[in-house]
């Protein structure tokens, strides 16, 4: 195996220069597809409730959610995990998943293999102006059109769930 000279080793802490603010989401970049020659993405996200994304399924990615604060229902096919702080919830790519955030706000880490799919978000996120979620203006996934979203996500491999499929796909998903 022939080792990749341009990734590092490196130490890193949450900073405004690797943040952005996406749909009413702080995402902060710990570690990108660049710093790891594509193998994963791991980011930290701040959330009000609310400001969830739709029923969508990544066709690349496997996530895993580890929960620092709040409380979150995830759903992933036909069952429903209720996580808090210091547990994890893993999502395998091909299912489709979501969640409903239960606390007024959630604090987590997220990783994602292989990385690229954090690039999609990045292309209609906004620097963030400071390290808390954003205010609150209205643009939250269920207060914008949808559309350039859904087709810059389909060029990522991810497809939101229509909603006449998520009793489909997501048996367990409160509608």
């Amino acid at each position: 195996m022939t080792e990749d000279p341009t990734i590092r080793a490196f130490k890193r802490a949450p900073s405004i220069d690797m943040s952005t603010w996406y749909k009413g989401i702080l995402i902060t970049s710990l570690a990108t597809e660049r710093d790891t020659g594509g193998a994963f993405e791991f980011v930290v996200t701040r959330m009000k409730k609310g400001t969830e994304p739709p029923p969508h399924v990544h066709e690349r990615e496997d996530e895993t959610f580890y929960v620092l604060e709040g409380m979150i229902d995830i759903y992933v096919g036909d069952e429903c995990f209720h996580a808090s702080a210091g547990e994890c919830i893993f999502l395998p790519k091909r299912k489709a998943h979501a969640f409903k955030i239960q606390s007024p706000e959630i604090h987590m880490l997220v990783f994602m293999t292989p990385g690229g799919f954090m690039k999609a978000s990045a292309t209609m996120a906004i620097p963030a102006q400071s390290l808390d979620i954003p205010p609150d203006n209205g643009i939250t996934y269920a207060t914008v059109d949808l559309g350039e979203t859904i087709k810059v996500f389909e060029e990522y491999g991810v497809r939101f769930v229509p909603p006449d499929k998520i009793a489909l796909e997501l048996p367990a998903f409160p509608q």
